[in-house]
């Protein structure tokens, strides 16, 4: 039975400071949340791969669900993921890869994992990803990175995960599943560090053409409005692809700038950090608005953040274009 990285227990597991209860969004997705603890967990820094993040924009109904690009993970760390075909039982494949020293990703439904007891465990079928760490088939065990976190599950719980009820007749269980190498050993701080600069060079004139949060802030309150006649459990869906996105992606593009150059980012930093913090003050302010079926006020809430997008960009060209001069 192949583990990944033999020393982590879940009963003891210290998730990485980008996931502190301090910060504004101590969770941002799920699929951003298991590579910062994955990379952590190879001894790599996550800070390094969050150029991508200044691409974000507002795609109508939704903020773009984040997500590093795989290209960026093999330059930055030498990691090359890619799709799994599934043909096969899921956990066959899944042993397959373990056996080879490569981790899976895969789509899972969060009503049978046990760490989110009190939002979707045995409450809400919800698609989620996961990393799996270790499989012990003939135990019917896993552990496994989920949001934040390193977790165990087991017997019926992973039978319900891997599908087990379902019977000949009924669709198989293909859920999207993508599998990562890793180099032989870890690249040096050196070459992280230069070509997470190079990734902002090349992430920042992708950025989008308008202001993002402008554009969201237009039709917020009449989103809003529509929000508050669905069952309230939609509200924290709406929520979640808005807001939560929007603020944790600047969150985390101000702890890559930190630590790319604390000085001399600082001013971008603070933009940034302004975006996540206005977005954690409207969710609250969202909920109000909901519950008392108010919504002329949204419509000028979210302007601090547009600002400080202006702001952020300004502040990156800037300085962008003083580093290639001095190239």
């Amino acid at each position: 039975m192949r583990q990944i990285f033999p020393g982590l227990d879940p009963k003891n597991y210290v998730q990485h400071p980008l996931h502190s209860s301090e910060r504004m969004w101590p969770e941002t997705n799920c699929y951003i949340d298991l590579w910062i603890e994955v990379l952590a967990s190879k001894g790599l820094p996550p800070e390094a791969m969050f150029g991508f993040t200044l691409t974000q924009d507002f795609e109508g109904d939704q903020f773009t669900f984040f997500k590093v690009p795989l290209e960026d993970l093999e330059a930055l760390y030498g990691v090359r993921a890619t799709e799994l075909a599934i043909f096969d039982r899921v956990e066959n494949h899944i042993e397959a890869q373990l056996e080879r020293g490569r981790i899976c990703l895969v789509e899972m439904d969060s009503f049978y994992m046990p760490d989110t007891h009190g939002v979707g465990y045995q409450k809400e079928h919800g698609k989620t990803t996961v990393a799996i760490n270790r499989l012990d088939l003939a135990n019917r065990e896993l552990d496994y990175f989920h949001n934040a976190g390193f977790f165990h599950l087991s017997g019926e719980d992973f039978d319900g995960l891997f599908q087990h009820h379902l019977a000949e007749t009924d669709p198989p269980f293909l859920p999207y599943t993508e599998f990562a190498k890793f180099a032989d050993g870890n690249p040096s701080p050196a070459h992280i560090r230069k070509t997470a600069e190079r990734l902002l060079r090349f992430h920042f004139p992708r950025r989008p053409s308008a202001n993002p949060v402008r554009a969201f802030s237009a039709v917020f309150p009449a989103q809003v409005e529509k929000v508050a006649d669905r069952p309230f459990g939609f509200f924290h869906k709406y929520a979640f692809n808005t807001l939560r996105q929007l603020g944790a992606n600047f969150e985390l593009a101000a702890s890559h700038l930190e630590w790319l150059d604390k000085d001399g980012f600082s001013e971008a930093r603070d933009h940034a950090l302004r975006i996540s913090e206005v977005a954690k003050t409207v969710q609250f302010q969202l909920a109000r608005a909901v519950t008392r079926r108010k919504f002329d006020a949204l419509a000028s809430v979210l302007d601090p953040a547009a600002d400080a997008w202006d702001g952020l960009m300004k502040s990156l060209a800037a300085k962008l274009s003083d580093a290639s001069e001095a190239a």
